[in-house]
């Protein structure tokens, strides 16, 4: 015999809402997940069965609905923070732009261990990448091109 429901849910919204939200929703897959999971609460599901419905555990659909009861729409928007703080402070990164953009031609091993001189902080390759990127900046050295080569150089390279 199942147990009655504990939670019970809060209506924010009118079933007629509800459905028209999650149709206006159809690209925010997540929140839409979630919008569903309030749906079939709505209809009488209990947590559980609602949780196995949309595919989620159950812990998962008790934390979605207790931030329902709580916030209504707005509490099941995905709260994200924002990752680790950078190493380096912003004042950091523009003395380090500008050195950048002293000299055109680095790479990203360059660019680490010129951090590392300069700062004292050591980064991974990737997050060279990552950083030059946000600068707007190449990370690789650009392609040499032989300026007394022909026009037509692959074409007599085919001949021959």
């Amino acid at each position: 015999m199942p147990r009655p429901e504990q939670i019970p849910i809060d209506r924010h919204l009118t079933s007629e809402d509800l459905n028209l939200r999650i149709k206006s929703l159809e690209k925010d897959t997540k929140v839409l997940k979630r919008l569903y999971f309030i749906k079939y609460r709505y209809e009488g599901y209990g947590v559980e069965a609602a949780a196995q419905l949309v595919g989620v555990s159950h812990n998962t659909a008790y934390i979605w609905q207790r931030r329902w009861n709580e916030s209504g729409y707005i509490g099941l928007i995905p709260k994200y923070a924002g990752g680790k703080p950078s190493k380096l402070s912003d004042s950091q990164k523009e003395q380090l732009k500008m050195k950048l953009e002293e000299l055109d031609n680095w790479t990203t091993n360059e660019v680490r261990t010129l951090i590392f001189n300069e700062f004292k902080v050591e980064y991974s390759l990737k997050q060279v990448r990552i950083i030059l990127r946000k600068f707007g900046m190449k990370y690789a050295k650009p392609y040499p091109h032989d300026f007394r080569k022909p026009e037509n150089a692959e074409e007599i390279l085919k001949k021959n």
